[in-house]
């Protein structure tokens, strides 16, 4: 149903309040973005959005970015905001483009992202008549989100974004939509300004910690006899890596990240045990096992950190749980000492309270916790045939990568599957916000718009994306847009020919029957990059993988696509089975 010119003639003479002006909804929602520091957004027009992109063309502080796909945009706003740290805004339209950008918006909340998503709405008077390009954008978002909105009064508008925008970035945070139907942005209503403050009755996040169970946890930490800390993606979020890093060092206690939590404490630190879990190092998940206090920290005990959480229970151990969001405690392990608080305001407090306290950990306990860590250690978990001439490890590629820009400024992001596993074990990053990958719904086709959109904030830094030849197809256009906005990012794909980690799979579960797993039509990824504009590079010897890296990234101003062609036949190890605990390690192919 579209809008009369009888209806746009009625909003266009409204009368002007005092003290205010009437704008049309498309403006004010451009003042809200302003109002709230929007420097990006990410999206792709349609009908619903056409008054938005109208007011959008006539101003010139925010600059948008056209996508080919909307899933790419909520992915480069995604990308864009866990580099930062500031919420992400993404731009779709009504209908498809909303169910475009589902994928997206669910791998943002899996992952507590803040975000804003606007979304175009078919004309109110429209809603529920299965109008043309007409879906329940509320009622198909609802598991996907922390919130969302339907604006239905253009005066509600300006109240509604503070409202999102408030709720994306404060407590755990999470992704936003706010539908905004076609009528409501070509309306005018009086506009006296962005709202200062919101005030929500029923959202109030705890920050501060209790102070007793702080007290507790401490009297636990300075008692135990095998200690260990074990943080997650929540110690980024709540920009608390000094805080932990400064506890970590007070105590000298063993620490490991979850993969969404790699970068929190530096992983050339001899205390980092690598990461735990399904890939983790033997040494992190034996210390997990047998600890008999544990302090987590903004992690969730997920699936694939912990395996089956009645091997997990076997052991008799204390826990200590600090987290922002209270329904995430005890959801999958009974802790002993619950903290429900921000992170960064919690482990500060619980800083403060060591260095008061007169009260010393059991040094030669600790010391022999330590050299039992050791033991393990020496295992060498994560060792390759790196004296392979004939065949590119993939693990070599990471590596090399590592070493080459260890000492610059450099993001990385990936796919998913096997790269994603490798980069998180080979690439040891010491900085937070610099390892970028969906953890949570494991999205293919996230690492070239994560890539587009944290080169678009930090355009002096160096930005890799890590892929596969599976992964890297699901969002290739958007090879286009980094075209377009000269957003010069490096792909290198592992292209092992195969679903690497399906094909993993199926050969430790399925007997070797390789169902649909291995890629038999692929394009030439050089000649596929230089048609889009870009370099590209084809790597198919070990000794080439140095040498080609470097030319990359002499290009700076290139966007460089490089087909390293990879043994098709490693796995990634080690590999914890499902249902299986955590010790419960294959550590190579002797083990299947």
């Amino acid at each position: 149903m579209e809008i009369s010119k009888a209806e746009i003639a009625t909003a266009a003479a409204a009368s002007h309040a005092a003290g205010t002006q009437d704008l049309m909804g498309a403006e004010i929602l451009v003042k809200a973005l302003q109002a709230e520091g929007v420097q990006y957004m990410w999206g792709y027009p349609g009908g619903a959005v056409l008054y938005i992109y109208d007011a959008l063309y006539k101003q010139d502080s925010i600059q948008h970015v056209l996508v080919r796909h909307e899933q790419a945009a909520v992915h480069a706003a995604d990308g864009y905001a866990r580099a930062t740290g500031e919420v992400g805004v993404a731009l779709v339209t009504s209908g498809p483009g909303l169910t475009n950008a589902v994928t997206g918006i669910a791998t943002a909340y899996m992952d507590s992202i803040p975000m804003v998503i606007i979304s175009g709405q078919v004309p109110t008077p429209a809603i529920g008549l299965d109008a043309f390009q007409e879906c329940d954008t509320v009622g198909i978002t609802r598991p996907i989100v922390k919130h969302n909105f339907l604006v239905k009064d253009t005066r509600d508008l300006a109240m509604t974004l503070k409202k999102a925008f408030h709720i994306a970035r404060t407590g755990r945070p999470g992704p936003v939509v706010v539908d905004i139907p076609k009528d409501v942005s070509f309306k005018k209503a009086p506009y006296g300004g962005y709202p200062q403050s919101v005030e929500m009755r029923s959202y109030n996040p705890v920050r501060k910690g209790h102070g007793g169970q702080i007290r507790k946890a401490l009297q636990l930490l300075l008692t135990a006899k095998r200690p260990y800390i074990y943080t997650g993606g929540g110690v980024l979020l709540g920009n608390a890596c000094n805080e932990l890093r400064t506890l970590v060092d007070m105590l000298g206690y063993p620490v490991t990240n979850t993969l969404m939590g790699l970068g929190a404490y530096p992983a050339s630190d001899r205390k980092f045990l690598g990461m735990l879990g399904m890939h983790g190092t033997i040494e992190a998940n034996n210390a997990m096992q047998n600890c008999d206090v544990l302090l987590a920290v903004g992690a969730r005990f997920d699936d694939r950190v912990i395996g089956n959480p009645k091997h997990f229970a076997q052991n008799d151990r204390k826990i200590i749980h600090i987290d922002i969001d209270p329904s995430s405690i005890s959801k999958r392990v009974k802790v002993d000492i619950p903290i429900v608080g921000d992170v960064k305001d919690v482990l500060a407090e619980l800083i403060s309270m060591v260095r008061e306290t007169t009260t010393r950990s059991d040094s030669g306990a600790l010391a022999a916790w330590w050299d039992q860590i050791e033991g393990w250690r020496k295992r060498d978990c994560l060792k390759y045939d790196r004296g392979n001439q004939e065949v590119i490890k993939p693990q070599y590629v990471v590596e090399t990568l590592w070493n080459m820009t260890k000492d610059a400024d450099a993001y990385i992001t990936s796919d998913v599957g096997q790269h994603q596993m490798w980069a998180a074990q080979y690439y040891r990053f010491d900085e937070p916000r610099r390892w970028i990958n969906s953890g949570g719904l494991g999205t293919m086709g996230v690492g070239i718009p994560y890539a587009m959109g944290i080169k678009l904030a930090k355009p002096q830094a160096e930005v890799f994306t890590i892929t596969g030849e599976g992964s890297v197809q699901m969002n290739i256009q958007e090879l286009s847009t980094c075209l377009q906005y000269n957003t010069p990012i490096k792909i290198c794909s592992l292209n092992n020919r195969y679903l690497g980690m399906v094909r993993q799979w199926q050969e430790i579960e399925y007997s070797g029957r390789y169902s649909h797993s291995y890629m038999d039509a692929l394009p030439n990824f050089v000649k596929l990059a230089e048609a889009y504009g870009h370099v590209g590079m084809l790597i198919e010897h070990p000794k080439d993988v140095e040498p080609a890296l470097r030319e990359a990234r002499k290009l700076k101003d290139r966007t460089v696509f490089l087909d390293f062609r990879t043994d098709p036949t490693e796995n990634v190890f080690p590999m914890v089975q499902a249902g299986k605990g955590i010790t419960e390690m294959l550590l190579g192919s002797e083990d299947l």
